[in-house]
C-alpha cells in the first residue's frame, strides 16, 4: 500500500474533483463534497495530517493508490 503524505486541503479538493466529486458547500474551513450518494468532509487547512487524510478517503470510499494517482495528474 502506498504511503500517504501531508498535503493541503486545496490539493485534496482538486484530487477529489478529478475523481468525480463536486463541492456542495463550505462552512468555515470545512468543504463538503459529494459523488453520487457518497460524501466526505475535507478540512481546508494548509496541511492535513496523514490520519485525517486517511479518514477523508475512507469517508469517500477511495483507496490510497487511486487518490495518489489523481493527485499526480
Amino acid at each position: 500500500m502506498p504511503r500517504l503524505q501531508q498535503i493541503s486541503g486545496a490539493e485534496t479538493v482538486r484530487a477529489l474533483e478529478r475523481l468525480g466529486f463536486v463541492v456542495l458547500r463550505q462552512r468555515g474551513s470545512h468543504i463538503i463534497m459529494r459523488r453520487g450518494s457518497v460524501g466526505c468532509v475535507v478540512p481546508n487547512h494548509r496541511e492535513i495530517k496523514i490520519g485525517t487524510l486517511g479518514g477523508v478517503l475512507k469517508q469517500a470510499g477511495i483507496g490510497a493508490e487511486e487518490f495518489l494517482e489523481a493527485l499526480r495528474k
